[in-house]
């Protein structure tokens, strides 16, 4: 099993590098979020990998952080996922996000991905809501965009998430928006709507 590939970027596209790994080339799956986070052509990386194994196919899926290999591992172990769902659930969704999504029950967030029903998206919940650890760190940083479990959630960017919620945007598009939205300290829930539509 290959663990992890160190080498020099040859080439990117939206899901996949090639990496040379001493005069090697391997094609690696990778997300459109490790995509956009990847080092330009000529560059070092390292990338976490997971290989797998079909009867007519093998292939490798790359992670430059190791959270996000971890959660590619709770996804294909869901029924009716495989690795090109889990990557595609990654591809719209960053890992706080879909940690977000799974312990609120946001369906609707999940199932955004290509291949991944409604139906399926429940399922996913269901099955790995226990296994989603850190939920009180987690729920305190949601908001703020802040870390550790001691900060707290300003009221003013709850009602702006709501509202976004009531607009028709799922409560992890709300949460996201809302987090990264560009507003002075202390800016009240009006502010704080209007900055996070600018960013949906």
């Amino acid at each position: 099993m290959i663990g992890f590939l160190r080498g020099t970027v040859d080439s990117v596209s939206a899901d996949s590098v090639l990496i040379d790994v001493n005069g090697i080339g391997f094609d690696v799956n990778i997300s459109t979020s490790t995509a956009a986070e990847m080092p330009g052509t000529g560059e070092e990386v390292r990338l976490y990998t997971y290989m797998a194994v079909r009867e007519d196919d093998m292939s490798l899926f790359g992670f430059l952080h190791r959270e996000e290999l971890d959660y590619f591992k709770l996804l294909i172990k869901v029924s009716g996922i495989g690795p090109k769902g889990a990557q595609g659930i990654l591809s719209v969704l960053n890992v706080p996000d879909l940690r977000f999504a799974i312990l609120t029950g946001d369906a609707k967030a999940i199932s955004r991905a290509p291949g991944i029903g409604s139906k399926t998206a429940q399922k996913l919940i269901v099955e790995l809501k226990d296994k989603v650890t850190d939920v009180e760190s987690f729920e305190s940083t949601a908001v703020s965009g802040k870390k550790g479990a001691d900060v707290a959630i300003s009221d003013d960017r709850t009602e702006a998430a709501e509202a976004l919620i009531a607009l028709g945007y799922s409560q992890t598009e709300a949460y996201r928006a809302v987090r990264s939205a560009d507003v002075k300290e202390g800016s009240d829930a009006n502010t704080i709507l209007k900055a996070a539509l600018k960013f949906l």
